[in-house]
């Protein structure tokens, strides 16, 4: 597998948990936890891409790697084509987008959509895992994605789709949740940013469809290995705090 770097965009702003980035799970900061399995990976690099001193500050104080980004940036996507202008990545170098806020993420999935960029020959890959419950599938936080036969991106929708109209109570059995990570070759990177946001990206907040709007194709497949859910809330604090301390002995 060719050589990847990983970029992790991390703002300090969130309405339902400020200073995301910073917060601790037991003992470091989310962004380090972050980091931590990002290194994990084959990545060649590792960088975090944050707009804000404090989560620098913090990056810098464990060793890590980062890079300054504006503050205006419409999209998690734009933050990365900044990082890999700065970083002078050529057109042809491939870049993994790990969300900042999964502390859990299994370094396998990141090596997966990479290696996903060489197999499959797309400019663009990404995960997906199986929806189990109506409710996930009726949630809009919750993204679900259609693909062809060949994998390729159909669409990606906040909306239940597939819908089975005549075994309605059947949905769940064929809907796929789309995982949020991204590999790219940095020469879409450069293509995205200059193009306006799509009807469909700004119907349903989802700046993959930017990309699916302008004829490019996404390739999807089953993440190797289930990916614990990112930290949105209250709960999901909760939740990864216990998985944390279960993790190193503690009850």
């Amino acid at each position: 597998m060719t050589a990847f770097t990983v970029v992790i965009p991390a703002r300090f702003g969130s309405q339902r948990l400020p200073g995301k980035p910073l917060i601790d799970l037991d003992g470091k900061s989310m962004i380090e936890r972050v980091y931590e399995q990002a290194s994990l990976s084959r990545a060649s690099r590792v960088v975090v891409a944050t707009d804000d001193q404090r989560i620098a500050d913090a990056v810098r104080g464990f060793g890590g790697e980062y890079c300054m980004t504006r503050n205006d940036h419409v999209s998690g996507t734009d933050r990365v084509q900044e990082v890999a202008s700065k970083l002078k990545l050529t057109p042809e170098q491939k870049v993994v987008n790990v969300q900042g806020d999964e502390p859990l993420i299994p370094p396998e999935v990141i090596n997966q959509v990479a290696e996903m960029l060489d197999q499959s020959n797309a400019p663009m890959t990404t995960l997906s895992e199986p929806i189990e419950s109506t409710q996930d599938l009726m949630d809009p936080n919750i993204v679900k994605v259609v693909t062809d036969q060949r994998g390729n991106a159909l669409y990606f929708s906040r909306a239940p789709i597939p819908w089975d109209r005549d075994r309605p109570d059947d949905n769940p059995s064929s809907a796929m949740r789309h995982i949020g990570i991204y590999g790219y070759r940095v020469s879409l990177l450069n293509e995205f940013v200059g193009w306006p946001e799509g009807q469909l990206e700004q119907l349903e907040k989802l700046e993959q469809l930017r990309i699916m709007e302008q004829g490019i194709r996404i390739n999807v497949a089953r993440s190797v290995k289930k990916i614990p859910p990112g930290i949105d809330t209250a709960s999901d604090l909760e939740r990864t705090l216990a998985v944390l301390k279960a993790a190193n002995g503690i009850i």
